[in-house]
């Protein structure tokens, strides 16, 4: 919606890495020059680590698109809780290699022929394994014994490692992987971006997709987003993301720190109420649910996100009414209280103010609610291709 609104070609500030947007911050310069070095060693390991959200996958899209696949064949596997057997059979399904039955010496078996088969082709293969704080030891171990194959003297399989910070700790004082450290040829640690950094970032995103000085950035506003975001690339896409689409709702021309504001009062507020047990009139699942309900709606009830959510519209459209039918019973009150006669204009002020304080106040709320319910329903909407024509 709001690339539309400010003439976008694109929206910048998607949150799936997308190695078009790549920017180099001096932190991700120096990951480009460790990778470089490991890369041309060809065998080990390369360990890449950072906070969720440092730009590890945007990194690793950068780097896809400069490799040249009639040299070097990647496989990307991103793990979740695997033990070794089972990480074995994933990336022998990650090298496109079929194994019979659930057998993990036949498995490792494919996997050092295919490796010897691309060896003799002139090909070296990459293993890049995302999420690393998520393997166990076995896992790890497998990973280690894998880099023992060679075709004569020539090393069969280079591993890149990328994991969260956890990751980087394990394996620097894990008592049982001196092993694994031994053949880590290089490894780099992404930092957050600076302030300056920041606004390089978010400048450099939006000139990518044509922005021409609209809308315009107040003072002040960016320095405050540094501050809200720790200058986390996913965390500035994702506050950017909604303070556009805000402007673009409200018709604004110029973005402030008052919107910044809000939407981070808003996004707060969506943080609470997810660890809440108290439900929320719109409550978006979390990834893997597929589902969106509202403040009435039981689980058992609650519709597939790829169909189009007519029963929650409803829902919200009649929680309007109700609120409105509320305003016009306050409105109707009020006028009665003012054609009935008071006892004294010092109390007839009074009770005509508590009421109007009592209406602006259910205004507001009602304001904010639709703002948040509509601000939520174009996410869910663009969030897809095959829902943008919605």
């Amino acid at each position: 919606m709001y690339d539309q609104y400010y003439g976008f070609s694109g929206r910048p500030f998607q949150l799936t890495p997308d190695p078009q947007f790549y920017f180099e911050s001096a932190s991700h310069k120096k990951a480009m020059s460790y990778l470089g070095y490991g890369m041309n060693q060809g065998e080990g390991f390369i360990v890449i680590t950072g906070e969720v959200g440092a730009g590890k996958s945007t990194l690793v899209a950068h780097l896809m698109e400069r490799i040249d696949p009639e040299a070097l064949t990647v496989a990307q596997v991103v793990t979740s809780a695997l033990d070794g057997e089972e990480l074995i059979h994933v990336i022998a399904q990650a090298f496109g290699l079929a194994v019979e039955g659930h057998d993990k010496a036949g498995a490792l078996g494919a996997i050092e022929r295919f490796l010897q088969d691309e060896a003799r082709e002139g090909r070296r293969c990459l293993l890049v394994v995302d999420e690393c704080q998520n393997l166990d030891f076995t896992a790890l171990e497998e990973l280690r014994m894998l880099s023992n194959f060679q075709l004569g003297a020539h090393p069969l399989l280079q591993s890149l490692l990328l994991g969260q910070p956890e990751f980087r700790r394990t394996l620097a004082h894990h008592p049982d992987l001196d092993q694994l450290r031994q053949r880590i040829i290089a490894s780099h640690h992404l930092e957050a971006l600076d302030e300056d950094e920041v606004e390089d970032y978010i400048f450099h995103r939006l000139r990518h997709v044509g922005w021409d000085g609209r809308p315009l950035f107040k003072e002040g506003l960016l320095e405050a987003l540094y501050k809200a975001t720790d200058g986390i690339p996913r965390r500035v896409n994702q506050v950017m993301n909604r303070l556009l689409l805000l402007g673009a709702i409200e018709e604004k021309d110029q973005v402030g720190s008052q919107m910044l504001d809000a939407v981070m009062a808003e996004m707060n507020a969506d943080q609470s109420r997810g660890s809440s047990p108290e439900p929320s009139p719109l409550s978006i699942e979390p990834v893997g649910q597929h589902s969106v309900s509202t403040h009435s709606a039981a689980p058992a009830e609650r519709q597939d996100i790829d169909s189009v959510p007519a029963t929650e519209v409803a829902a919200l459209l009649a929680q309007r009414d109700a609120r409105t039918a509320e305003l016009e019973a306050a409105i109707n009150d009020l006028r009665a209280a003012g054609a009935s006669p008071l006892p004294a204009s010092g109390d007839a002020d009074t009770g005509l103010g508590a009421a109007l304080e009592r209406i602006e106040s259910r205004l507001e709320e009602q304001e904010r609610s639709f703002r948040h319910v509509l601000t939520m329903l174009i996410e869910w909407l663009e969030d897809d291709t095959s829902r943008e024509a919605a």
